[in-house]
């Protein structure tokens, strides 16, 4: 039953995978949502290579996405029992697998800027939560306490924020580079298209260095965001996570978009 199982990790390639679909994981043996495995094919040199959006040639194998997870794959040797052959596990691949995830989610926060989505600036923040439809506050990890507090006073004021997002998950040099503007502390992304999908990927982020929210069901989705009005939960980097979110949508069709 075991060999069974390994063998149905191995998918027949990308064009065979359809939004809902749920897949094995070579890691747990669960079956789960594809919106929170990842997927892995081999690369010329035998090396297991993450596939977040799921479009590279061949076959893959999917891992719940997780660092955990993840780790767990490599040290039962998940990848040559699925691939069927030997492989060549770099030792950092964990560690190469965040990063993908972090970039991707910044990148999406570079297309939300130079679609006119985000808010730069304390003054400009500030301005955005008493008058913009404000999908998420972003306080870069250095934050000033002082700041960030004026800040959160500003979007407790609101009568809708429950539904926003508080991100702490990036440091202000990796908000410059998104922005393209230096010494960037704060920002408020702007309700739109581009910044649902930051959002996804800043949770799929999170989720894979924390796993789980704690107090909420593993749906496969990302969760209804909260702020600090009702106890929020806030996207922060890994030593001091918890959670953040979104409405409505899985993160299999939201991630798709390039």
């Amino acid at each position: 039953m075991l060999e069974l199982a390994q063998d149905d990790a191995l998918d027949a390639g990308p064009r065979k995978i359809a939004p809902g679909t749920e897949r094995l994981c070579a890691a747990t043996g669960e079956v789960k949502p594809i919106g929170e495995m990842i997927r892995f094919v081999l690369g010329p040199d035998a090396t297991p290579v993450p596939d977040l959006k799921r479009r590279l040639p061949g076959r893959g194998i999917w891992v719940t996405a997780t660092r955990k997870a993840l780790a767990t794959a490599i040290a039962r040797k998940a990848f040559a029992r699925s691939f069927k052959r030997d492989v060549r596990v770099a030792s950092d691949l964990v560690a190469t697998t965040e990063r993908l995830l972090e970039q991707s989610a910044l990148d999406a926060l570079a297309m939300s800027h130079k679609a006119g989505k985000v808010a730069v600036g304390f003054a400009k923040v500030d301005v955005a939560l008493s008058r913009s439809r404000v999908a998420a506050l972003l306080n870069a990890a250095e934050a000033a306490p002082d700041g960030t507090r004026k800040l959160m006073a500003a979007l407790h004021r609101r009568e809708d924020a429950a539904d926003i997002a508080v991100i702490e998950a990036f440091p202000s040099a990796q908000l410059d580079l998104a922005l393209g503007r230096s010494n960037v502390i704060h920002a408020a992304l702007l309700a739109g298209y581009e910044s649902e999908t930051f959002l996804v990927r800043a949770a799929r982020l999170e989720h894979f260095r924390t796993g789980p929210m704690p107090g909420l069901p593993d749906t496969g989705k990302v969760q209804t965001r909260k702020s600090a009005k009702t106890d929020a939960r806030q996207v922060r980097q890994p030593a001091k996570a918890a959670g953040m979110t979104k409405h409505g949508e899985t993160p299999e069709n939201r991630d798709r978009n390039g």
